[in-house]
């Protein structure tokens, strides 16, 4: 009696056991930024969470899928740019699950996948533009990247947020070279508004000369101005200039008084 009470206590006690265990295989918690695909002896049953998921043991699977931004780190990449020169380009992208379903399903291991879709996307479309491009125009090019990646990470289930370019590494001579080509830059602006300020001052000047051609009067104002101008310098020795109009009488006076008996 004693001997079967005891078998009783210890199959009891393995029932117990088992039936915790199969409780622990059976209940599953979701977060609220994650979901479950549930297979069913093999195939797509149905998605689901957030909250307590109770499945068949033996019979039914899932798998976990996180649906926050995922930040993913594009590492850096030989690119020949449309003008035959060669840099490293490394970027960062953001993406998230929207669907956990096709996430799982179509394709195998998705974010191993979206790490080398970019990559070789970072290449393709840096490589169709010239290397001003890559250094002056990166918010567009980080929205044709983004284009791109969208259009074929949408049949994954997956969204594509951002796309930013973060480096783009180049070689010292190319460096100089740059150097080189703002400075001439600089220089041929500088050259351009000196020659817009010449041009705008002869135009004033010709204007100015039209106006005292055409009063006389004025033309004697500027030339008493410009003596006072003059005297007002510490000049050891001032040379005054007479204008015809001043000294042509007197040079008459003189030819007459040269003239007479």
């Amino acid at each position: 009696m004693t001997m079967f009470f005891n078998f009783s206590v210890a199959l009891i006690a393995l029932l117990l056991v088992l039936a915790v265990m199969l409780a622990a295989a059976s209940l599953r918690i979701l977060r609220e930024y994650e979901r479950g695909v549930v297979f069913q002896l093999g195939r797509f049953w149905k998605v689901k969470g957030p909250g307590l998921v109770i499945l068949i043991p033996g019979i039914q699977q899932m798998v976990r899928v996180g649906l926050r931004v995922m930040v993913l780190d594009i590492p850096s990449q030989d690119v020949i740019t449309r003008d035959n020169v060669s840099v490293k380009v490394n970027a960062v992208l953001y993406f998230r699950v929207i669907d956990a379903e096709k996430a799982i399903i179509q394709v195998e291991k998705y974010l191993e996948a979206t790490s080398q879709l970019a990559q070789t996307t970072l290449r393709a479309v840096l490589g169709k533009h010239e290397l001003d491009d890559l250094l002056s125009e990166r918010e567009r090019l980080n929205l044709d990247i983004q284009k791109i990646l969208e259009a074929q990470t949408d049949i994954w289930g997956i969204k594509v947020t951002n796309v930013e370019i973060k480096h783009v590494d180049l070689n010292e001579n190319m460096v100089r070279a740059i150097a080189r080509q703002a400075e001439a830059e600089r220089e041929r602006r500088a050259k351009v508004i000196h020659a817009e300020g010449e041009l705008q001052a002869s135009v004033k000047l010709a204007e100015a000369a039209e106006i005292l051609g055409r009063q006389p009067q004025a033309l004697q104002l500027r030339y008493l101005e410009t003596l006072t101008v003059i005297a007002a310098d510490k000049n050891s020795t001032i040379v005054f200039p007479l204008p015809l109009e001043v000294i042509g009488p007197l040079l008459q006076w003189i030819k007459k008084k040269a003239d007479a008996p």
